[in-house]
């Protein structure tokens, strides 16, 4: 990965939800809502805070994360999209990820 996140950001990659048709009515892409679940791809730098204290991340690479609905932004390179936002951004991390590789 060539993207590097600076300071208290992360870069994650949205889990793709699998295509529910109900009732014969397909959903197209365009109006489908973005997940939350995301797998963090890379942390960024860490630093310090603006009161001076050092920014410590609170997830890993690898970890799969609850982030929040309207926060960062959409990075697209390789074909793929990601997403860069702030450590505040992610609102927990799935149990079943600390210290394991998860799959559900």
């Amino acid at each position: 990965m060539n993207i590097k996140p600076l300071g208290n950001r992360l870069l994650v990659k949205q889990v793709e939800e699998k295509e529910q048709v109900k009732g014969g009515i397909i959903i197209p892409d365009a109006a489908k809502e973005k997940s939350q679940e995301a797998t963090v791809v890379a942390l960024g730098t860490g630093g310090r805070d603006e009161h001076g204290h050092e920014i410590t991340f609170e997830v890993k690479v690898g970890d799969r994360v609850l982030i929040s609905k309207y926060g960062g932004t959409e990075v697209k390179y390789n074909n793929e999209t990601y997403m860069l936002l702030r450590q505040d951004d992610v609102m927990a991390v799935f149990a079943c990820c600390q210290g394991s590789n998860c799959n559900a």
